[in-house]
């Protein structure tokens, strides 16, 4: 499916690293391209590796206060700055400045390299940071690579973006860079805001009502939506969304936190659920915006058992070649585990045995996850000229 990929990487991007047992450690990056290495993934012939370069302040000051970037420069020597610096979530490390930079970088060169038609798909694993706000970081997010992405290609001339964000958390940071700009479509999938962070992305977040109504897209389900319920409510949604929009260009967040596993949230996929939703971001992306895909990473803290595997899934597909799940995990990533002393037992397959199978959406079911289906239905649909109880829209 797909013609050339760029995948963004070197191992600089592992600095972005907030020490001690954060949950956001970098062992997770460099498992996964370590993985997709010995793989294979890497050696298609379609891939081509970039080295990214750090965004500059004429790039970053399309979404972020040049005070606040100010702020993360100091931060190292001034730790009571502010703008969210300095907490739990978002301690202050040295060389902040530039490893956010870097990561930002990464997603405009992604962006970059699919605006010019010399790569029609693009990953940056290292990428989606879709909590920082303008003036703040949040939810370990310094500088939000996602939206200044977006800025950068609105500033070469696009007029309809779509951005689908499946991390277990609402992408509220880039929902609110856009919510008053109709050329820009967020769409989140995310565990209810009623029991998670950041407490945002209610289905009744349809866009701001004087300039963009309809420009939001959120589709918040229960905790412990399992793989063929969480696909059950995405095809429900968000392909519907997506074809009326048209968009020009497809930007994801491909954050894996969704898993059974994973410590800070409560949704209930394996892995083979994530690869089957990379799989229809991937078809959506050539039905929907002629192939046009950049692709980034995001959350997922289950840093051995669930993001190698995930995002050697997700690499594997925007190549084109996808990865038979029943591949086995070679002797020596699970060594090197070991070695590590990471506490998890590396896992053995590319496979938990998952069942993706799924029903489609009828107006007639009442499941938790069909209540959230048809809430976000009801609040989204009539903006695109959908009727929210006919599935077939």
């Amino acid at each position: 499916m797909s013609d050339s990929v760029a995948v963004i990487w070197d191992d600089a991007l592992l600095g972005y690293t907030m020490g001690g047992d954060h949950p956001l450690h970098p062992v997770r990056l460099d498992l996964t391209m370590r993985l997709a290495e010995s793989l294979g993934v890497l050696a298609s012939d379609r891939i081509e590796l970039m080295r990214p370069t750090p965004a500059d302040e004429a790039l970053l000051t399309l979404v972020h206060d040049p005070a606040y970037l100010e702020a993360v420069r100091r931060a190292p020597s001034d730790p009571g700055v502010g703008h969210g610096l300095g907490t739990a979530d978002n301690p202050i490390f040295e060389g902040m400045y530039d490893a956010a930079a870097l990561i930002a970088g990464g997603s405009v060169l992604a962006a970059q390299q699919v605006h010019s038609g010399k790569s029609q798909h693009a990953v940056n694993i290292s990428g989606g940071l879709h909590h920082a706000m303008r003036d703040s970081a949040s939810g370990f997010c310094v500088f939000n690579d996602a939206s200044i992405a977006i800025a950068w290609l609105l500033r070469q001339g696009y007029e309809r973006i779509a951005y689908v964000d499946v991390d277990v958390h609402h992408g509220d940071g880039v929902q609110a860079a856009f919510y008053d700009d109709p050329r820009v479509l967020t769409v989140s999938v995310h565990q209810t805001p009623l029991t998670l962070f950041p407490g945002t992305g209610f289905p009744e977040e349809t866009g701001d009502p004087q300039k963009a109504l309809g420009s939001a897209v959120n589709l918040a389900l229960p905790n412990g939506t399992d793989d063929s319920g969480w696909l059950r409510a995405f095809t429900a949604v968000v392909p519907s969304v997506l074809k009326s929009f048209a968009p020009q260009i497809l930007v994801t967040q491909n954050g894996c936190d969704a898993h059974h596993e994973d410590p800070l949230a409560d949704l209930a996929l394996t892995i083979d659920g994530q690869r089957a939703s990379y799989r229809a971001m991937h078809e959506l992306a050539h039905e929907v915006s002629d192939g046009r895909w950049i692709a980034l990473g995001g959350g997922g803290y289950g840093l051995v058992r669930c993001v190698p595997r995930a995002w050697t899934h997700l690499l594997a597909e925007v190549s084109g070649d996808p990865l038979d799940p029943h591949t086995e995990i070679p002797q020596a990533w699970r060594d090197d585990v070991v070695a590590r002393g990471l506490r998890s037992r590396p896992p053995t397959h590319m496979t938990e045995g998952g069942y993706t199978g799924f029903s489609r959406w009828d107006s007639f079911t009442e499941s938790r996850v069909d209540r959230a289906v048809q809430r976000t239905r009801r609040a989204s649909f009539p903006y695109f000229g959908l009727d929210p109880d006919d599935p077939r829209d």
